[in-house]
């Protein structure tokens, strides 16, 4: 495989310049803070291969679906995260020549992400049409401090004979989503106006209503001497300002841009466009170097928990830490009207919007690595959504709650009939994120404030669902589609009818813990939302008597009925021309075929890993991986997992950086779409919950680590029940420390270890 970018522990490296590859290192090289983000684009004008991306959290637009023939339950719309003002660009002239990289000479150019520092920085020399060399180079960061704030440090420094420079600092409002219908304008202008030499444009969405103020300022100097701008402006979107001067070699033209954004969601209407003046001005008052500092501290605090060090293997390494960094990016637990989108604010495919990828795969991630806080707010953020969850089991003609596959607000909001309709399996994440948390942190309480309300009528929805065959006397669930998209309307899911029935159990048990521990808040729970005996004992039953297919003469779950009557082929067998199949085959062939896009089967394993043992988890592992493409960024990951768990490690390690450098490495050939934040996520579970082997049982945190031959070591740091743990693998030893928090009792392979706040290393030495 052909990298195009540098192995290195801290840092994504690009020297090359190609523009058939520069929308890839736009989506690697994407800054973000939780609140707004922008891709890797250039500063300057550039009339290449490119897609200019700023994104902010939260505001949306509800694109209207059109479909050839609605269909009753349908959604209304497509919900779409706007491309939002452009904040960073730059016009530069030298000696009279617009600066463009498609266009003009240039020599040594670089780009580079800086994890360590979370800074984006470029340089280049042009050469102009006279032969003259500058160079010109940047720094970029969105403050992970302030939020509302970034900044940019940009730079022209002749390099041998003096030159002319001209430079138009400028916000530009009229942008459109590369994926809207017919190139609509999603955006209505508000104001566009400068104030004490800031720039800035506000604007309202449309449909939705959010308003969005935007502003700049700059601080231009030659020599130490400031430059004055002069303001520029159209009668649209577009304002800045203009500073020009002669420089002489030795001397360095330098721009420090400061960029704000504020919203309506955090203040009120008449306030925002004041608030986002504020923030440029405090930004440019406490000046460059100052609020890069901040930043910086906020990013060693955040590695100093959450890093993951790879010895022996530096594409490893470089990858765990880009997608530790990507996920920090994307999500901070600080608002919990807020999720994860599945391109974070790297691009803007699937329309930014929620998944059941979150609470699968990232939740675990955040579980592990922040405090029990940022995890609550994710499970929070579902359950202020459960009215809007019944209002779209009620559209299907169902009872309870049916979380939405894709959402904004709670409301389904994806355009596919066969995922809108049939991949109901998502609620089944739903449910098992509330056992996870509870089963982790035994926040217990949490059942009681909002957890039951959203098992309950999750049970509902599959009490409802569910169809009773009297012929064999169990409970069936017909025409959905599993975590295998590339099989659609198939009956009795094995992965789903095993989370519905899981859904089933749990909301009963919950049930009955909370009527055992906390009588009178079961009483208040059961008048809110109508709970009955009756139903409790009917959500056992159904439990207890779902179907589940099976293949007997292969000792395996049945993926669905019928998988056997296909053509049983391997990925091996398909030609390399093919693959891969979703960009090559028609959906009819694919239906048809027996290949798998994800973990289906599988899935389930890593969810209930004491639920089956060694045996049953090899069969079919042996069974559906050779089948299974890995054309989904949730496939590797988890099946890396299960390798791990029955000791194939070097299937394991083969998955496992499949998964951490899938967008690094463009390995399904779309990552100029924005980046899969599920696959950053699922690469962290490949080390800690794979490699590592983190279970939780029984209160009990254990350990079950194994050293794959390309590695010399690793160790990782969780937060586990107010005590941060770090684990230290080497071949043959594994070394515990309690870092922070009351003594703790672990389990490492078979061995229980008592940890204490002493920084003590605690070293087992092999598996007994």
């Amino acid at each position: 495989m052909k990298r195009i970018f540098e192995a290195d522990p801290w840092k994504v490296i690009g020297n090359v310049f190609d523009n058939d590859t520069n929308e890839i290192a736009e989506s690697i090289m994407s800054l973000a803070n939780g609140h707004m983000g922008f891709r890797g684009n250039f500063e300057e004008d550039f009339s290449g291969s490119t897609l200019k991306g700023t994104y902010i959290a939260g505001v949306y637009y509800p694109d209207k679906t059109k479909v050839g023939w609605w269909k009753n339950g349908y959604p209304e719309y497509f919900a779409k995260v706007l491309n939002a003002c452009d904040m960073i660009s730059i016009h530069l002239w030298i000696d009279g020549e617009k600066v463009d990289l498609s266009k003009c000479h240039f020599e040594n150019f670089t780009r580079e992400l800086d994890m360590k520092q979370g800074t984006f920085t470029r340089k280049f020399d042009v050469i102009t049409m006279t032969g003259k060399r500058v160079r010109v180079g940047s720094l970029r960061f969105v403050s992970m401090e302030k939020k509302e704030i970034g900044a940019i440090r940009y730079t022209v420094q002749p390099l041998g004979d003096s030159v002319d420079v001209r430079l138009i600092s400028y916000l530009n409002g009229d942008v459109r989503n590369r994926d809207s219908n017919f190139d609509d304008m999603f955006w209505e202008k508000i104001s566009v106006a400068s104030h004490d030499g800031i720039s800035n444009i506000t604007m309202a969405t449309k449909k939705t209503g959010f308003i969005v103020s935007s502003s700049a300022c700059e601080q231009v100097a030659v020599k130490g001497v400031d430059l004055k701008g002069t303001l520029v402006s159209d009668d649209g979107l577009y304002i800045g300002n203009e500073y020009s001067s002669r420089v002489e070699p030795g001397s360095l033209f330098i721009m420090f841009k400061y960029f704000s954004i504020t919203t309506s969601r955090d203040y009120e209407t008449s306030e925002v466009t004041g608030k986002s003046l504020e923030r440029a001005s405090e930004a440019r008052e406490t000046r460059f170097d100052a609020l890069l500092e901040e930043h910086r501290k906020s990013w060693a605090s955040i590695w100093s928990y959450a890093d993951v060090v790879i010895e022996g293997d530096m594409l490893s390494q470089q990858g765990i830490r880009f997608n530790i960094f990507h996920l920090f990016q994307t999500y901070t637990g600080h608002d919990n009207r807020l999720n994860i989108g599945p391109k974070g604010f790297t691009g803007e495919k699937y329309g930014g919007s929620t998944y059941w990828d979150t609470e699968a795969f990232c939740f675990p991630f955040f579980l592990s690595t922040a405090r029990e806080d940022v995890a609550r707010s994710l499970l929070i953020y579902r359950y202020n959504h459960l009215e809007n969850a019944r209002k779209n089991a009620k559209k299907l003609g169902l009872e309870g709650a049916l979380y939405p596959m894709v959402t904004m607000n709670g409301e389904e909001c994806h355009n596919e009939w066969e995922i809108t309709f049939e991949e109901i399996h998502r609620n089944g994440a739903i449910a098992y994120a509330v056992y996870n948390y509870v089963n982790y942190t035994g926040d217990e309480e949490y059942l009681q404030e909002y957890g039951l309300h959203v098992l309950y009528e999750i049970a509902r929805f599959w009490a409802s669902r569910v169809n009773y065959n009297p012929r064999k006397g169990k409970y069936m669930i017909l025409g959905v589609t599993g975590p295998n998209e590339y099989e659609n309307n198939v009956s009795n899911n094995w992965y789903t009818n095993t989370m519905a029935a899981f859904c089933l159990r749990y909301a009963s048990e919950a049930a009955d813990g909370i009527r055992k521990r906390n009588p009178g808040r079961f009483a208040e729970i059961a008048g809110e939302i109508n709970i009955s005996d009756d139903e409790i004992k009917r959500f056992v039953t159904i439990s207890e008597n779902m179907y589940f297919p099976y293949i007997d003469e292969l000792d395996v779950f049945a993926q669905q009925d019928g998988f056997m009557d296909k053509e049983l082929l391997t990925v091996d067998d398909l030609p390399l021309s093919d693959r891969p199949i979703n960009q090559n085959w028609s959906w009819d062939r694919i239906l048809r075929s027996c290949f798998i896009k994800q973990a289906d089967v599988i899935q389930a394993f890593y969810f209930f890993p004491f639920e089956y043992d060694t045996d049953v988890k090899k069969r079919n592992f042996d069974f559906y991986e050779p089948m299974t493409v890995h054309e989904s960024s949730l496939s590797s990951c988890i099946y890396s997992v299960l390798a791990s768990d029955i000791g194939y490690y070097d299937k394991a390690y083969e998955l496992y950086l499949r998964a951490s450098r899938l967008d690094i490495d463009n390995y399904n050939n779309d990552t100029e779409d924005g980046l899969h934040i599920t696959s950053t996520a699922g690469s962290w579970l490949a080390i800690v919950h794979g490699f590592g082997g983190l279970r939780v049982k029984d209160g009990l945190l254990r350990f079950n680590p194994a050293l794959p031959e390309e590695w010399t070591g690793y160790s990782f740091i969780i937060y586990f029940r107010g005590r941060r743990i770090k684990i230290n693998v080497r071949e043959d030893m594994v070394g515990a420390t309690l870092l922070e928090g009351e003594a703790i009792t672990i389990r490492i392979w078979n061995n229980e270890v008592d940890l204490y706040n002493d920084n003590k290393v605690i070293e087992i030495k092999g598996k007994s």
